[in-house]
C-alpha cells in the first residue's frame, strides 16, 4: 500500500510513521509513506494556503487551488485513489471502515486546518469524509494518523500473528474478551481457571461469552446489529440476573 499525506506540518508524522509496527511495515515493504506539504502548491508570494470565507464569518478557510494542485502532482499508481478528507463532518469511523480502506492500493489524505475547507474539494476531488469522533481538533493530523494506524496494522505481514486483528474489539462485532498472561496468581487475583484448562473448546465458550458480556455491559448499542443465537440470549439472561442480584 502506498499513502500520501498532504499537511501543512509533516514533520509531525516522522516519529509516528517510523517507530514500532508501523515503521517495521515501511522496512518490509509492505507500506509506503509521501508526506507532501501542500503550502508548497501555493500560487501567491507569501505561500497562503487560506483565506477569508465569503459571506463573513470567524475563521479562515482552506483554498481549493493548492490542495488540487498538491493531488495532482502526486506520483500516483492509480489514478482514481481514494482521495480523505479528515473532518468533523464526514462518517465515523469504524473497524469496518479500516477493514475496507486496507483493500486499497494507494490512499490520499488531506489534513485541513482553519476554519474548514472550500466546498468545492469536497465536491470535486474527495471520494471519501472521515471523522474519528464527536470533537473538534486543530487539525487533521492526529486523526490521520489514527487512520493510518488503523488501516496498515490490517496489511498482512504487518503483526506478528495474523489471528490478533481478527480477533480485535469490533472485528466480530463484538467487543474482545479479557486476556491473561503469567504469572497464574497475581497478588491473590487467579486467572480462571478455564484458560489453564488446556480444553481448546471450553477456552472458545468462555471467550465468546465473555465477548458478549464485555459488549452487553459497555457497548449494548453494538448488540443492536448483531443476530444473538439461543445461547446468546440464555447468556445475557444470566449477565442481567447477575446484575439485578450485585445491585
Amino acid at each position: 500500500m502506498r499513502i500520501h499525506i498532504l499537511t501543512l506540518f509533516p514533520s509531525m508524522f516522522d516519529g509516528v510513521l517510523g517507530s514500532s509496527i508501523i515503521g517495521k511495515a515501511q522496512e518490509k515493504g509492505i507500506v509506503s509513506f509521501n508526506a507532501v506539504n501542500f503550502r508548497d502548491y501555493a500560487t501567491n508570494k507569501h505561500n497562503t494556503v487560506d483565506d477569508a470565507p465569503y459571506g463573513g464569518g470567524g475563521g479562515m478557510v482552506l483554498m481549493p487551488e493548492p490542495i488540487f494542485r498538491a493531488i495532482e502532482d502526486l506520483p500516483l499508481l492509480n489514478q482514481k485513489p481514494k482521495v480523505i478528507l479528515l473532518c468533523p463532518q464526514g462518517e465515523r469511523f469504524s473497524q469496518k471502515k479500516a477493514e475496507q480502506l486496507a483493500e486499497e492500493q494507494e490512499l490520499v489524505l488531506i489534513c485541513g486546518h482553519y476554519e474548514g475547507y472550500d466546498e468545492r474539494i469536497r465536491e470535486h476531488l474527495v471520494t471519501d469524509e472521515i471523522s474519528i469522533g464527536d470533537f473538534v481538533l486543530t487539525g487533521g493530523e492526529v486523526a490521520a494518523m489514527a487512520v493510518i494506524d488503523s488501516v496498515v496494522r490490517l496489511l498482512p505481514g504487518v503483526l506478528g500473528n495474523e489471528t490478533s486483528a481478527q480477533t480485535d474489539s469490533f472485528s466480530t462485532g463484538l467487543l474482545e474478551y479479557p486476556h491473561y498472561t503469567r504469572p497464574a496468581v497475581f497478588r491473590d487475583w487467579q486467572v480462571p481457571d478455564v484458560l489453564l484448562s488446556g480444553h481448546h473448546e471450553n477456552v472458545a465458550k468462555w471467550r465468546r461469552r465473555e465477548a458478549l458480556r464485555r459488549t452487553w455491559q459497555r457497548r449494548p448499542d453494538l448488540l443492536d446489529e448483531w443476530i444473538l443465537s439461543n445461547e446468546d440470549k440464555i447468556w445475557i439472561a444470566e449477565f442481567e440476573a447477575e446484575n439485578n442480584r450485585n445491585e
